[in-house]
Formats: C-alpha cells, structure tokens, sequence
C-alpha cells in the first residue's frame, strides 16, 4: 500500500499546501517518513487525512472561478463502521464548498472497498452543492454496485461514460470539461 501515491504530474499547476483557501494550507510533507496507515499497512505520506482510519485523500486541482474540485481517494470507504461520509463532509467539504465548490470530481481507482450505511450525508452534500454536481471518475466496479445498493448513485454520478481511464493524461482543465459536458447529457432538461 506504500506504494501507491496520489497522482502527481498535476503538481505544477496546482499544489494545496500552496493554497490559502485549502484545508490543506501549509502542510509540510516528509516523503521519507511513512506514519498514517490503514489496518496496519503503511500509506505514503502524500495522501491527506481528512480523520478517517481508513480513506484518504488528494486534492488534485482546484478552479475557484468555475468552481470545481478534483480529489483522488485511495483506502477503504467505510460508511458502516467509521461513518467516512459523515468525516469527509464535515471535516473536508463543507470547508471547500464555504469557498463556494459546487463541482466535484471524486477519482476512486485506489478504493479498496466499500461498506454503507445510508444516505443522510449523500443528500446533504448533494442538496448544498447548489446547482453543482458529484461525479465519481473511474470507481471500481464492485465499489459502484455497494454504494447502488445504498441509493448514493441518486446522489452521485457515476458509472458509464464516468469510467475514464486515460484521465491522467489530460489537462485538469479538459477533464474538468469532458466530465461537465457527460453529466450535462444525463441530465434532463
């Protein structure tokens, strides 16, 4: 699990330790020093804590005038047991959405599993988004049917067109786009 590191060639166009308005303002990293773990394997210390024991995060890149957010999450999505949707609301997205992000594209290729709870937190998030949209980018596939079973795709687009898997090789900006224009055609008019 050491291994596997956020994606980082997005860094020269945005960094959230650089950012004043990121939760993550300021954060020194020490990549010789491997401290957060996930059932007792160790993580590298690139991925950001948000206070689950077991799912954490990247910001990837930020657009505060088109008001987007891209986050990669690696771990195991614990609704049931560490209520992870209910840390990542209030201790992460609540944060960034006060910094007016409407849009989020959650990158979930490093998501190990996932275990529900219910939806509470799903329809919160989604009713303050305000216009916006969550899309989950290149969830895999057994993640997307656990949380179908819990109606969080009601709330979250996911899936389909969604399943993106050259979106490393993008442009932020173009991925934010080719994600926009695919939920623009899911939606009604």
């Amino acid at each position: 699990m050491h291994e596997i590191e956020p994606y980082e060639r997005w860094l020269k166009y945005y960094d959230a330790s650089f950012d004043q308005r990121s939760p993550f303002y300021g954060k020194e990293y020490n990549y010789d020093l491997f401290e957060e773990t996930i059932y007792g394997y160790y993580i590298h210390p690139a991925w950001d804590s948000f206070g689950s024991e077991t799912l954490y995060l990247k910001v990837l890149y930020v657009n505060y005038d088109q008001q987007y957010i891209i986050i990669e999450l690696m771990g195991e999505w614990n609704d049931a047991i560490n209520n992870d949707i209910m840390l990542l609301k209030r201790n992460f997205l609540e944060l960034v959405m006060a910094e007016g992000i409407t849009k989020f594209i959650l990158i979930g290729e490093h998501l190990l599993n996932f275990h529900g709870s219910d939806d509470c937190y799903y329809e919160e998030w989604f009713e303050e988004t305000e216009g916006g949209w969550i899309a989950a980018v290149s969830f895999p596939d057994f993640v997307m049917t656990e949380q179908g079973r819990f109606h969080i795709d009601h709330y979250i687009h996911m899936g389909g067109t969604l399943n993106i898997e050259q979106w490393r090789t993008l442009h932020p900006q173009r991925l934010f786009e080719l994600v926009e224009s695919m939920i623009c055609r899911r939606l009604p008019d």
